[in-house]
This record gives structure tokens, C-alpha cells and sequence, in this order.
């Protein structure tokens, strides 16, 4: 007989520590009916103390991915501590070890519940918008690469000299403000993620995204006050052709406003980029929390080989991916079909998610078919 795992307040987290092998026929099944029981009762963050876990197998780890998406659909989360090797290689092998966070220590997972990522980009991007504010408004004439002091004007009567002089550190002048549009293209990216359908894509348009900032910004400080260097530089631009398609018109904009905010950069309009970074990104915010909350529901058919359905794979799938679920409808004849009712954001593409359940032919899935939910 399965023993229930131990619980213990941990600060605003409830701690679970089981202390048997999370194993069909008994405990994987127990301690996945109490962790839903947890959740309904209104303990929304769970810390589970792996340390007295010797085993698991496919029920136990399934156990864990309902576990998680249960607190994520009541708006809490799940987090693994002191896992031992044996239980760490089995969540490995099931390619969710970057669903679940994890944690060396039940203290550590106790530490780690303030978004410290999020608030380090958050800290950071305030500062430098705030910096370029400031140097914006301080040294407009030597961001611009001119020099202003009394003695550098022209005698009186003179004509045949420039109105100001270069500044003479106007190379590193230039640097400095290639430097900070890869610092803006950065936290652009860190709070806009690119929605493409492959990952390798999706790290191509952020590094796409800090690039075309510093292009921008190279642009006008090639160009300067020179007519003939733009038309050079726009006669040069039209060749180019993007090759890559960009699926979302959201990141298309995104990367026209980096071009923007380069530009400013390059002429030296400080201020006024570093007011524009601080509103895009508030703006990102917003719409990102929006989107959050507006998740499509679509009602998902996976119809398995055999009379065996690959529930771990299947909700692997939904877990890697951030998709809420709940098994609706089951039915079994030479074949088994389930259906779930998903709650997906609005940037995830259902064929991805449908070549995923599918495997590639090899995880059992022979069939999947997307549908909105019927009314009423």
C-alpha cells in the first residue's frame, strides 16, 4: 500500500516529500491523485523533494507533468528539488528536463521563487534607459560629434571653415553608440520572443533583431549630413532580399521599431531612444500579458496504434510546449483516441505541435486533428 507523501509549509510553497519509487501499480498513481488534490485545495505552488525518491518510471514522471500543468492551470507552478541521478537520467530520457525547473536543494527551490531573470532584465533595461536619457540631454553637440566650446568657433568674417569642428573623439563616440543599440536590440529581445515554427529560427530573428538595431545605427553615422550617402546606402539596401519568412506581422514590426530605435542611436538622439526603448518595451509588456490572457482553447484528437496510448509522450508534448489540458473523451476499439481540450498561446502554431504528437512515425501516434470546442 502506497504511503501518502509528507507535506510541510515552505514559506508561500507547500513541500511534498514522497519517500518511496514513483512506480506504476500503486504509488506513481497515489501520489498523482494527491498532488491534483493539492492543487484543488487551493495549493497552487509545489516544491517536491525528490530526495527520497529511488526510482520512477513512465507513471511516475507522468505523475509529475499532471502535477505541473494542474498548478500552471490554476495559475501557480511545480518545481522538482534534490533529485537523485537514477530519477534525473529518467526525466532526462523524456526530454522534459526544461519543463520542470529544478534545483539542487529543497532551500534552493525555497530561494528561487522571485523571477530573479526577470528582474535583472528588468533593472538593467531601467538603467540604460535612464542612462541614455541623462547623456541624451547632457551632451546632445558631442553625441552629435561636434564640438561647441567658445574657442571652436570661427572667427568672425570667416567662411571657409565648418561652423563646429569634429570632436576628436568622435571615433569612440561612434562606438560607444554601436554599443548600446546591441544593449537595446538585447533587452528588445529578452522581452519579445519571436514566434517561428522551428527554434533555430526563433534564435536567428533574435540575434536578427540586435543586428538590425546596430545596422540602423551604423547607417546614420555612415551617412551623416551626406545626401550622397544615403542614396548610396538605399541604393545598396535594395539588393538585399531576405531569404527567412517571418510567419508573425508582429515580429516584422518589431524589427522595423529595432531600425528606428538604431537610427536615433546613430544620430545621437540619445534621449529620444531611450524614451523610445522604455515605451516599446512597456508597450511589449502589455501586449504580451493581453495575449496571455486571451489563450486559444481548441479541442485536440489523438488517435494512438494499438491499444496502447503513449500518454507520456502526449503530455510531454503539451508540457514542453506550455499547453494546458484536461483529457475530455476516450475511446478504445483497435484503436485508442482521447480527446483534450488545450489552452495554447497564441504564438504556437498547431502544425508544430501536431508534428511533435506525431513523432516522426515512432511514438505511437497515428492521427491527430485539431477543432474548436462546440458551444453550448
Amino acid at each position: 500500500m502506497s504511503v501518502p507523501s509528507q507535506t510541510q509549509a515552505v514559506g508561500d510553497r507547500l513541500l511534498l516529500s514522497p519517500r518511496e519509487p514513483l512506480l506504476a501499480g500503486g504509488a506513481a498513481e497515489a501520489f498523482e491523485s494527491q498532488l491534483r488534490q493539492l492543487v484543488r485545495s487551493g495549493h497552487k505552488h509545489l516544491v517536491v523533494d525528490l530526495a527520497g525518491v529511488t526510482a520512477i518510471d513512465s507513471a511516475g514522471v507522468r505523475a509529475l507533468v499532471r502535477g505541473h500543468t494542474s498548478a500552471q492551470r490554476a495559475g501557480g507552478s511545480l518545481r522538482l528539488a534534490a533529485a537523485q541521478p537514477a530519477v534525473r537520467k529518467v526525466i532526462d530520457l523524456s526530454h522534459l528536463a526544461s519543463v520542470f525547473e529544478s534545483y539542487d536543494s529543497v532551500d534552493a527551490a525555497r530561494l528561487a521563487a522571485w523571477p530573479w531573470k526577470q528582474i535583472w532584465v528588468g533593472v538593467g533595461g531601467v538603467l540604460l534607459c535612464a542612462v541614455m536619457v541623462y547623456a541624451g540631454l547632457k551632451w546632445p553637440n558631442e553625441l552629435a560629434g561636434v564640438v561647441t566650446t567658445p574657442e571652436t568657433f570661427p572667427p568672425r568674417g570667416e567662411t571657409n571653415v565648418l561652423p563646429f569642428p569634429v570632436h576628436p573623439a568622435r571615433a569612440f563616440i561612434e562606438l560607444a553608440k554601436l554599443v548600446i543599440a546591441v544593449m537595446v536590440g538585447l533587452l528588445v529581445s529578452a522581452i519579445h520572443q519571436p514566434s517561428p515554427k522551428e527554434r533555430q529560427s526563433g534564435r536567428s530573428m533574435e540575434q536578427a533583431q540586435t543586428l538590425l538595431c546596430v545596422s540602423g545605427a551604423m547607417m546614420m553615422i555612415i551617412i551623416g549630413n551626406s545626401l550622397v550617402r544615403a542614396f548610396g546606402i538605399a541604393g545598396a539596401a535594395s539588393i538585399i532580399r531576405f531569404r527567412t519568412p517571418v510567419d508573425d506581422p508582429k515580429d516584422v514590426t518589431i524589427l522595423f521599431l529595432l531600425m528606428s530605435l538604431g537610427m536615433s542611436i546613430g544620430l545621437g538622439s540619445l534621449a529620444v531612444s531611450g524614451l523610445g526603448t522604455a515605451f516599446l518595451c512597456v508597450t511589449l509588456l502589455v501586449l504580451d500579458q493581453v495575449a496571455r490572457q486571451s489563450a486559444r482553447v481548441m479541442v485536440v484528437e489523438v488517435v494512438a496504434n494499438g491499444r496502447e496510448f503513449p500518454t507520456a509522450h502526449v503530455e510531454g508534448v503539451f508540457a514542453r510546449n506550455q499547453i494546458t489540458y484536461e483529457p475530455r473523451e476516450i475511446e478504445q476499439s483497435d484503436d485508442v483516441t482521447i480527446k483534450y481540450q488545450t489552452w495554447l498561446p497564441p504564438q504556437i502554431a498547431l502544425e508544430e505541435i501536431s508534428t511533435q504528437l506525431m513523432g516522426g512515425g515512432t511514438a505511437g501516434v497515428s492521427g491527430v486533428s485539431w477543432e474548436r470546442p462546440k458551444k453550448g
